[in-house]
């Protein structure tokens, strides 16, 4: 009898791993593809997510997971992704002198889900409006230029807001440049803008590679993600936490940030790219 039900199994599992290949294959993707997808990635990247994300963060980033790689597919999700490790890894640079300081995130760095939903949630709209195909064909490129640039943009906020925690020698209070201390609302340094422009153009770059966006759509990519990202720090210093704004938390100001970065590369898109190619 054990022998039969070994056989039994061995004939089984060949055809169930085929189907659940050909599932994960599946183009365009479909919701099934996607759940399968995230459920495999989610279990051999335990580990990763565990360090960067609260349990109840890692179940947002299950659903976004999920819902991206049902809009954009398998290159969609390696964006989020490496938009993903890059920030985990650059939040604890230098996490016990930022600890020391005060400037440190909560739970040494590790997410919950409003910090994932104020980081996606243009890119979520972005692929609601690609799934359900607002605007026909002609947008779909797009809402995938929308998605690429609001994790650009927050991306380039959370590097240069971390190394500037970790190495900015002198920051600035952007709306009237006096020099603050780190982590203050608002605050840029040289160290941190210069590193955040550079996550930019790699998180851009690698969405181009993927074949998501063109060179040119790189461009406004990066161009986008720097003016959101000065418009989030005038936000910050001249409206987070002041009276009348105690709604305007981090999660807030982070979605307002990549809603513009997103909006911004859009109009660029449409109105620079469109009237050259004229």
């Amino acid at each position: 009898m054990p022998s039969q039900i070994q056989a039994s199994t061995s004939d089984l599992d060949p055809g169930f791993l085929h189907q659940a290949i050909q599932l994960v294959q599946s183009s365009p993707p479909t919701w099934q593809s996607a759940l399968l997808s995230n459920v495999l990635i989610f279990l051999v990247g335990s580990p990763i997510l565990v360090s960067g994300l609260s349990l109840s963060g890692i179940v947002a980033a299950f659903l976004l997971g999920t819902l991206t790689w049902r809009a954009f597919g398998s290159s969609g999700f390696l964006l989020v992704a490496t938009y993903f490790v890059i920030g985990t890894a650059v939040t604890k640079v230098k996490m016990a002198q930022k600890e020391a300081q005060g400037v440190a995130e909560k739970r040494k760095g590790r997410r919950g889900p409003g910090s994932v939903i104020g980081s996606s949630a243009a890119g979520c709209v972005c692929a609601f409006l690609s799934i359900y195909g607002i605007g026909g064909v002609a947008f779909t490129r797009l809402w995938q230029l929308g998605f690429v640039a609001s994790f650009c943009t927050k991306l380039s906020d959370t590097v240069s807001s971390e190394i500037g925690k970790a190495y900015g020698k002198t920051t600035y209070l952007i709306t009237t440049f006096k020099i603050v201390p780190r982590g203050t609302e608002g605050a840029v340094s040289v160290e941190g803008t210069f590193a955040g422009v550079l996550a930019s153009i790699l998180l851009a770059s690698v969405g181009c590679f993927l074949g998501q966006i063109s060179v040119p759509e790189v461009i406004i990519c990066v161009i986008a993600s720097q003016i959101a990202n000065v418009g989030e720090s005038i936000i910050g210093a001249a409206l987070q936490e002041k009276e009348g704004f105690r709604w305007l938390n981090n999660d807030a100001v982070n979605v307002v940030n990549i809603s513009m970065g997103s909006i911004l590369a859009v109009l660029m898109q449409q109105l620079i790219l469109q009237n050259w190619h004229a």
